[in-house]
C-alpha cells in the first residue's frame, strides 16, 4: 500500500474513533462534526480506489 492510501485509511479510522467518542459522550455537536469528517474521509478514500466497509457509530 502506498503512503497516500495509508494516510487516507488512517484518516477514516481516526474519524470513526472520533465519532464513537462523540457518541459515547452524548455531544450532538461533536457527533455532527465527526460524521461530516467521516463522510469526507470515506468519499476521498473511495475516489482513490480504496474499498472498506462503512460502519456505524457503534463499531468505531
Amino acid at each position: 500500500m502506498n503512503e497516500v492510501a495509508e494516510a487516507l485509511l488512517a484518516r477514516v479510522h481516526a474519524a470513526r474513533a472520533d465519532l464513537a467518542a462523540a457518541a459515547s459522550a452524548g455531544d450532538p455537536y461533536e457527533v455532527a462534526v465527526a460524521e461530516d469528517e467521516l463522510d469526507d474521509a470515506v468519499r476521498i478514500a473511495q475516489r482513490h480506489g480504496l474499498k472498506f466497509k462503512v460502519t456505524g457509530t457503534d463499531e468505531g
